[in-house]
């Protein structure tokens, strides 16, 4: 098993259950039609939950992306999974049915060439099923993300982050001691952002680096996502983790 880390690459990981496979051919387009900086490349680790045939005869003839598989566990089971074949020293989420726009990867390369950042977020817009455009009016200005911020936003406006965690690039050491996404049925993104954000200094990128697909088949139009009693304990579980990491985080400072 390869355990090294390889300097100038981006480790894209991509989580795939079977209705989102419609979309990963032009998610597969949108990441082949990035241009990062010189001395940079990528791979994209694309991990499917629960099927290991459920990739066959999906993937481009590209030798950039892996395909791997894992026993069913969901989305966080499944990028974390991933996580652990990533070779790159950063490592870029992006989900099946989303797509980056031009220049998303290399804005994130430049912004963490700042060792004292630790992860990148990103303006995403959401992708209508009419194929028009929506933006978030909330947006923080372009900048760092100070330890706590993005926790104290997500605490007093109803559990939403001022940033989304679904565009997370993030330096591998940091995500390896993090322990990789949140183990959760959703929100796992989310749980992700507020533990990174606990730790170490972001930088919130205004140029919009994502189209986020809204479409009948994504997880969080699920019944079950909006489950009262499950989304409790999730947001609990995302604070209360965050919560502890700050304050050692801080305590140690």
């Amino acid at each position: 098993m390869h355990t090294g880390v390889e300097r100038g690459l981006v480790s894209v990981i991509t989580p795939v259950h079977p209705p989102s496979l419609a979309h990963l051919d032009e998610t597969y387009r949108s990441l082949a039609a990035q241009e990062l900086p010189a001395g940079w490349s990528w791979e994209w680790l694309v991990q499917a939950d629960g099927d290991g045939d459920l990739l066959t005869g999906r993937l481009p003839d590209d030798p950039r992306v892996r395909p791997g598989h894992n026993r069913k566990g969901g989305p966080g089971v499944t990028r974390t999974m991933a996580a652990g074949r990533a070779r790159g020293e950063l490592v870029k989420n992006l989900d099946a049915d989303d797509l980056l726009l031009p220049g998303a990867l290399a804005r994130e390369i430049t912004a963490l060439a700042d060792e004292s950042l630790g992860w990148t977020t990103c303006k995403a817009l959401d992708l209508l099923p009419d194929g028009s455009h929506a933006a978030f009016d909330d947006d923080p200005a372009e900048g760092v993300l100070a330890p706590g911020s993005v926790l104290r936003h997500w605490r007093t406006h109803n559990h939403r982050p001022p940033v989304h965690g679904t565009t997370l690039c993030l330096r591998r050491d940091l995500l390896l001691m993090l322990g990789g996404w949140s183990p959760l049925p959703a929100s796992e993104d989310t749980g992700l952002l507020l533990a990174a954000n606990a730790v170490a200094p972001g930088y919130f990128i205004a140029t919009p680096g994502l189209l986020y697909r809204k479409w009948p088949g994504q997880v969080t139009q699920s019944p079950a996502h909006t489950d009262p009693d499950e989304q409790r304990i999730r947001m609990h579980l995302i604070g209360s983790r965050a919560e502890a990491l700050l304050a050692r985080f801080t305590s140690n400072r």
